[in-house]
């Protein structure tokens, strides 16, 4: 990465280095948050389930 950054600054093109860290990093974070919107759904879809579980055990014994 040093490498990297070194050929940046000797041409002149930190903005354009800036640029690439700033859209890698926030579509990391895209990726990140997606992943974890996506694990809260499951477990939401998991919780629903159950109460729906416990809803025809209770309503079967009326």
């Amino acid at each position: 990465m040093d490498e990297i950054t070194r050929t940046f600054s000797e041409r002149g093109d930190l903005a354009h280095l800036a640029l690439f860290l700033w859209a890698s990093a926030s579509t990391g974070l895209l990726f990140w948050a997606l992943r974890e919107l996506a694990a809260s759904n499951r477990r939401f879809n998991d919780f629903v389930n159950e109460i729906a579980k416990l809803n025809r055990f209770f309503g079967d014994r009326d």
